[in-house]
C-alpha cells in the first residue's frame, strides 16, 4: 500500500468536532507535558521531588529559563521533534482504552497450513493513566499495551498502519530476520523513512526459520516508552518437541519502566548540554501495562486510580498444572529482577532460542530481552502469591522521591480465598549490578556449533564523550549515529551498489580493490555519524565490544542472532597487561572458548566497564542496525550498522510504497533534535 493522505471517515470527523469543543484542556496539558511536565512549580517536579536530572551532576541551568528558550525556538520552527497539539483534534482521553492479558489460545494449531495473517492498526495520540496518573501516550487501536500478533512459522504477517498521531512513526519487528525483506525492518534512517502523520503504510513479511517470543515497537525517538509496543509470538512447527518442559497454559508477561511525561520532552532534557549521560529515571514500573499509585503522592497531576485499566494485574492459574510465561522487557531503561514468590522458574527459551530447562528463583532481564519460563501451580503454602518485577535502582542517577521501584501482580490459583498475598520472598540477596544474568548454563536444544574461526574481527569501544556545545553523546569507536530520516542507509546503499559506485568497493592499503573482505566503509558513509561495516558473501565476523561507560548496554542486532562466546568485567584475557587489542593479543581468550553449542540470541548486555565477544554469521542481505537498547542511549548516538551480503543489494529495488514515505511532508515530526539546536544553551 502506498503512502498517501486519507480523508477521515465520518465517525472520525465527528470525533474531531467533539475534540475541538471539549479537548482544549487536554491539548494544553499535552503541550505542557512536552516541555517537561504538565505543571511546573519552580525547582520542584510535578511529583513534589527535586527536578530529576536538574543538576545532572551539577550543571543544568534552571529549567524555567530553558522552557522560555524552548518556546522561543518553537516559535522559530527549529525543534521539529517536539510535537504540538493538532489545531482541531487533541489527544483522545482515556475512555475506551482497553488492556490485554495476553493469554494464548490453548487450541492453537501449530501445524496449520501457511497463511496470511492480516491486521489493521490505527495509531493515535491518547491521554491515559496506566497507574492512575494521566499522561500523553501513543497507542495502537486504543489498546495499552498494544495488540498481540500470534502466527505460525512460515506465515506471512501483513500489518496495515494508519498513522493518525501528530508525530511520524515506524514499527520495528524486534528479532525478525526479515530475510529478503530488509525494507520491512522498520528502522527509521536505516531501512525506511518514517510514516508521516496522516499517512498509511503496509508492512508485509514472511516468518521463516525462527519461532519463539518476540515483540514489536516504535522506532522513532523513544515512542516505545509512550505505549507503542506489543508482543509478537511465533509458534514453531515442532514447538512442543523443542520445549523440553510440557505446559498446559501459555501467556505473555510484559515488563516496562514507566514515566509520567512524554518521551520527547524527556529526550530533549536528556540530550541537553552538561547532562553527562544522566538518563531520565522512571517513576515506576508496570506489568502488562498496569500499576497503581497513590494519587495523594502526586497532588499536581490529574489522577484516577479507580479506573478499570488501573491496578495490580491478577493472574489466575489452575492448580497442579504447568504454565509457560513469556517474559519480555519492553522498557526504555530499567533492568528488572523478576520472580514469583515460592515458585521456581525453569527457563526454557531465550530470545527465540529454545534451551534445556534450568531452574532459578529470580530472573534478570534487560531491555528488549525475552525469557520463557515454566512454573508449576502446586505450592501448598497458600493460594495467592506475589509476582515481583523489581527495577535495579543502583543504575539510576537522581531518582525522584516518588519513584516506586517494584511492580507487583497477584498470581492466584483457581478459587483463591486470599485477595492480598502473604507469600514469602526468596532469601537470596537482590542483584545490585545492571548486567546480564549468568547464562552459561543455558544450552540450546537445537545444537549448533559456532564456526571455528572468524573471517574478520572488529574491536568496538562503546563510551560517552563530551563534544560540541558540551553535549554528551554515545560512541562506537569515533562514531556517534545521527539518522537521516529522509534518506535511509538502505536506499543509498542500493543506489550506490546498483550503479557500481566505487565508494562501495573495499580497498586495501595499497589501493587495490579487495571485494572479499569485511571493511569499515568510510567512503560511502560519513563514519563520524554513520559507522557501517560492509561485507560481501557469507562471512563470519567477531565483535569484541569494550564498554568504557559506567552504564550497562543491552546490544541488539537487527536481522540476526549471534553466538554469545564470552563476556566479563574489566578487560578480556590478553597475552600481557597493556597489550593492544588484536587477534594475537587475544589468544588467551580465544583458547578458552567453548564453540560446541553457545547460546544464540539477539540482545545481550555488555556491563559497565566490561566486555563481550560475539560471533555472527553474516549471511542476510541488507542494512542492519546494531545498537544499545537503552532507548536514551540509542538516541544519543550509540548505534552502528552492518551492510551485509552487499553484492545481493546491487540488483535489489526499493518498493514504491517505501519511496513514497520519503516524499511525504512532516516526516521529521518526532525525530530527535539536531545537536545544533542546543547551541544557545551552551553559552
Amino acid at each position: 500500500m502506498s503512502a498517501h493522505p486519507v480523508e477521515p471517515r465520518e465517525h472520525e470527523k465527528l470525533e474531531d468536532d467533539w475534540s475541538a469543543t471539549t479537548s482544549s484542556s487536554l491539548a494544553e496539558e499535552q503541550e505542557q507535558g512536552l516541555l517537561g511536565g504538565w505543571k511546573e512549580l519552580g525547582d520542584t517536579a510535578v511529583d513534589g521531588s527535586p527536578r530529576a536530572r536538574r543538576t545532572a551532576r551539577g550543571k543544568l541551568a534552571a529549567f524555567s529559563v530553558c522552557t522560555g528558550i524552548i518556546l522561543l525556538l518553537l516559535s522559530l520552527g527549529d525543534l521539529v521533534f517536539l510535537i504540538r497539539s493538532h489545531p482541531r483534534s487533541g489527544p483522545i482521553t482515556g475512555a475506551g482504552i482497553t488492556s490485554n492479558d495476553y493469554i494464548l489460545d490453548p487450541e492453537w494449531d501449530q501445524s496449520a497450513p501457511a497463511q496470511r495473517r492480516e491486521y489493521t492498526w490505527i495509531i493515535r495520540d491518547h491521554i491515559h493513566n496506566p497507574d492512575g496518573i494521566y499522561r500523553p501516550m501513543i497507542l495502537v487501536n486504543n489498546q495499552f499495551p498494544g495488540p498481540i500478533i500470534e502466527v505460525n512459522e512460515s506465515d506471512t504477517i501483513v500489518v496495515h498502519v494508519e498513522n493518525r498521531a501528530v508525530n511520524a512513526t515506524s514499527i520495528h519487528w524486534h528479532g525478525m530476520y526479515q530475510n529478503g525483506t530488509n525494507h520491512m525492518d522498520g528502522t527509521t534512517g536505516v531501512t525506511q523513512c518514517p510514516i508521516a502523520p496522516g499517512q498509511d503504510f503496509t508492512y508485509e513479511f514472511t516468518v521463516s526459520g525462527q519461532s519463539g517470543s518476540y515483540w514489536w515497537h516504535g522506532h522513532v525517538g523513544v515512542q516505545t516508552s509512550d505505549g507503542l509496543h506489543g508482543p509478537l509470538i511465533i509458534h514453531g512447527r515442532n514447538e512442543k518437541a523443542l520445549q523440553k518442559m510440557p505446559y498446559d497454559t501459555d501467556r505473555v508477561i510484559l515488563l516496562s519502566d514507566h514515566y509520567h511525561d512524554l518521551s520527547s520532552a524527556l529526550l530533549w532534557q536528556y540530550l541537553m548540554p552538561d547532562m553527562e549521560n544522566a538518563e531520565p529515571v522512571p517513576v515506576g514500573a508496570l506489568i502488562n501495562g498496569k500499576g497503581v499509585r497513590d494519587c495523594s503522592d502526586f497532588p499536581d497531576r490529574k489522577c484516577d486510580n479507580m479506573a478499570a485499566t488501573v491496578g495490580m494485574p491478577r493472574i489466575k492459574l489452575d492448580r497442579n498444572k504447568s504454565h509457560r510465561l513469556r517474559i519480555i522487557n519492553v522498557g526504555a531503561f530499567a533492568e528488572f529482577q523478576f520472580q514469583i514468590d515460592e515458585h521456581e522458574m525453569a527457563v526454557t527459551e531465550v530470545d527465540g532460542t529454545d534451551v534445556h530447562p534450568v531452574s532459578y528463583h529470580r530472573l534478570n532481564i534487560n531491555p528488549a530481552q525475552r525469557y520463557s519460563v515454566v512454573i508449576s501451580s502446586d505450592v501448598t503454602s497458600s493460594d495467592a502469591f506475589w509476582m515481583r518485577a523489581r527495577m535495579i535502582t543502583t543504575c539510576f542517577t537522581d531518582a525522584p522521591k516518588t519513584m516506586q521501584a517494584d511492580a507487583l501482580a497477584v498470581v492466584a490459583y483457581e478459587d483463591a480465598k486470599v485477595s492480598d498475598p502473604t507469600s514469602k520472598d526468596w532469601e537470596e540477596r537482590l542483584e545490585q549490578e545492571c548486567r546480564d544474568m549468568n547464562t552459561t548454563d543455558l544450552v540450546p536444544v537445537e545444537a549448533m556449533v559456532a564456526p571455528s574461526e572468524p573471517d574478520a574481527a572488529f574491536y568496538l569501544r562503546s563510551n560517552f564523550e563530551i563534544g560540541a556545545y558540551r553535549l554528551s553523546r554515545g560512541f562506537f569507536n569515533q562514531s556517534s549515529w545521527r539518522p537521516s530520516a529522509d534518506s535511509p542507509t538502505l536506499h543509498r546503499a542500493i543506489d550506490g551498489l546498483g550503479t557500481g559506485n566505487e565508494t562501495f568497493q573495499a580497498v586495501d592499503e595499497g589501493n587495490h580493490t579487495n571485494d572479499g573482505r569485511a571493511f569499515v566503509n568510510d567512503q560511502a558513509f560519513d563514519d563520524k555519524r554513520e559507522l557501517v561495516i560492509q561485507t560481501t558473501g557469507t562471512q563470519v565476523v567477531d565483535l569484541l565490544v569494550s564498554n568504557f561507560d559506567d552504564g550497562n548496554h543491552p546490544l541488539h542486532l537487527h536481522g540476526y542472532k549471534y553466538f554469545v562466546l564470552a563476556q566479563g568485567h574489566g578487560y578480556p584475557l590478553l597475552t600481557h597487561v597493556g597489550a593492544a587489542i588484536d587477534k594475537a593479543s587475544l589468544a588467551p581468550l580465544y583458547e578458552t572458548l567453548d564453540l560446541s553449542n553457545p547460546l544464540r540470541r539477539d540482545t545481550a548486555s555488555v556491563e559497565a566497564f566490561g566486555w563481550i565477544l560475539l560471533r555472527v554469521v553474516m549471511d542476510n542481505p541488507g542494512t542492519w542496525a546494531f545498537h544499545c537498547h537503552v532507548s536514551w542511549h540509542a538516541e544519543a548516538g550509540l548505534l552502528m550498522q552492518f551492510l551485509t551480503r552487499s553484492e545481493e543489494l546491487a540488483t535489489a529495488t526499493i518498493p514504491q510504497a517505501n519511496l513514497d514515505l520519503c516524499n511525504a511532508q512532516k516526516i521529521m515530526r518526532g525525530m530527535g533534535p539536531d545537536d545544533s539546536v542546543y547551541k544557545e544553551f551552551a553559552k
